[in-house]
């Protein structure tokens, strides 16, 4: 019987059970920062971006704006960031703060070191092959027309 091997199962539920083992994985690490694997993003986003405007770092990280304000008050009020008067007086810049960068740099060196964990449980080579995966599955996926906002590795 020349049986053609098909996928089974629903690949969006695999996909979605492998990132959330994968995300409690790193939470797990940048927590012992006292941040959320999102809230190093920020940071991150903000330290290689900015100054910038709230609606210019909702874009670059593919978050509604109200989720995005919701997710500076904290960092605002323990003084990671700062929102300043943007050129206009009208609009408003985000920057980060020495502290923000002490933070985010004690977060780097835990959110390496889960990554460096993930590819020891996994393997160089399932690593490796798993990115090519993923990157050559968003490129057919672009090229037949889905979008792709996310464009930032951590």
């Amino acid at each position: 019987m020349d049986a053609i091997a098909k996928p089974q199962g629903c690949t969006s539920f695999r996909l979605r059970r492998l990132t959330r083992m994968v995300s409690r994985h790193y939470d797990a690490h940048v927590a012992a920062a006292g941040l959320k694997t999102t809230q190093y993003s920020l940071l991150s986003h903000v330290l290689r971006l900015g100054p910038l405007r709230p609606v210019d770092l909702a874009q670059a990280m593919n978050v509604e704006a109200s989720t995005l304000t919701r997710n500076l008050k904290p960092m605002l009020a323990v003084g990671w960031l700062t929102q300043s008067e943007g050129p206009d007086g009208r609009s408003r810049l985000i920057a980060i703060t020495e502290a923000g960068r002490a933070k985010r740099a004690e977060a780097q060196r835990l959110w390496r070191a889960a990554q460096m964990e993930l590819n020891g449980m996994l393997g160089a080579e399932r690593v490796l092959a798993l990115h090519q995966l993923i990157d050559d599955s968003i490129a057919l996926l672009q090229r037949a027309g889905l979008k792709d906002e996310e464009r930032n590795d951590e």
